[in-house]
């Protein structure tokens, strides 16, 4: 064991004034040397409360980062869950409301199902795979191409008036999967939300989804019976 004096401090001191002091491997200093280093404001390096202070406090801001890494992956997780089940939802809801409207109006039943099916072609679509193409509007005077995968609201309120009506209740179960889908845009909105490199994918999937809203209102407006665009003004 080495022992650095005061003289040895001093010595180095008068060469090359420092601010810190590292202690070498298997050296200690003297009382003296500890002095002369404490009495010029000197920081020693050989602390051992200070260096496991430090190391503590640098394990815990490590363990803290791959907490927040851990809770931010969970999160996306968590909202990617969400996508996956809201859209499996609506499959099944595509079916049952087909499956409800085959003894009223087997040609409308069997367009709902063909619009599930387009509808799985978006999940798959998250998923990685190819979108099918969608086709299910028809341009009219209040859509168009250039509109059909846009937000263009409701032709007109579903009330009370219409359950009434000789289709009322197809218009019902129509109405709900609309107000379904719109539910699905905002859960897709919150999955990708701040994720740069999935952005396009989040505008296409709800571009496509807004085309499917569409189609079922145009699908609302011939079960209600009108011949001409009801589309509010």
């Amino acid at each position: 064991m080495k022992f650095i004096t005061e003289e040895d401090l001093r010595d180095v001191y008068r060469r090359e004034p420092f601010t810190t002091y590292e202690m070498e491997p298997g050296t200690r200093i003297t009382p003296g040397a500890r002095q002369f280093l404490a009495d010029r404001g000197i920081h020693i390096f050989d602390d051992v409360p200070f260096v496991k202070q430090h190391t503590v406090n640098a394990a815990s801001a490590l363990s803290g980062d791959v907490k927040q890494e851990e809770a931010q992956e969970e999160q996306v997780s968590w909202r990617t869950k969400k996508l996956y089940g809201k859209m499996k939802t609506m499959e099944a809801l595509f079916l049952s409301t087909g499956a409800e409207l085959l003894n009223r109006d087997a040609s409308l039943s069997q367009s709902v199902i063909n619009l599930g099916k387009q509808f799985r072609s978006i999940r798959t679509f998250d998923e990685g795979k190819s979108l099918a193409e969608i086709v299910c509007c028809r341009e009219c005077q209040g859509m168009n191409p250039r509109t059909f995968y846009k937000d263009m609201g409701d032709c007109f309120d579903i009330t009370e008036f219409h359950i009434e009506l000789e289709k009322g209740r197809e218009i019902l179960a129509l109405h709900q999967l609309r107000c379904r889908l719109r539910e699905v845009i905002s859960v897709v909105m919150e999955a990708y939300e701040g994720d740069e490199n999935k952005i396009k994918l989040c505008e296409e999937m709800i571009g496509q989804v807004n085309r499917m809203i569409n189609a079922l209102s145009q699908m609302i407006c011939s079960a209600v019976g009108g011949k001409e665009c009801q589309r509010k003004s």
